[in-house]
């Protein structure tokens, strides 16, 4: 279900649809139905399954330790040593409220 999610740029709503996602397929699993009225955290614990967030934070980590063990010279840490200051932002619509 994550796979790739290395390099998502994730926000809170993302994560919110993600784990409503994942505990539809989990109260699948176990032949549950929103009826039933179980608690998540029940149904993650019968499934043996730690929270989805969790597991997207752990592998975002563990993409950034790869990309921190790459030689200086690699094209992904030669972003690093960019610097934007002088870049300015181009002139936008306000957004609608």
């Amino acid at each position: 279900m994550i796979y790739g999610a290395e390099c998502w740029p994730v926000k809170r709503k993302h994560i919110n649809k993600i784990n409503i996602a994942e505990m539809r397929m989990l109260r699948w699993m176990c032949g549950y139905t929103r009826k039933d009225k179980m608690i998540n955290k029940y149904i993650q614990k019968k499934v043996g399954v730690a929270p989805i967030e969790h597991k997207l934070r752990e592998s975002r980590l563990r993409w950034f330790g790869h990309l921190n063990r790459r030689p200086i010279e690699a094209p992904v840490r030669k972003i690093e040593l960019l610097n934007f200051a002088h870049v300015q932002k181009g002139r936008v619509r306000p957004k609608k409220i």
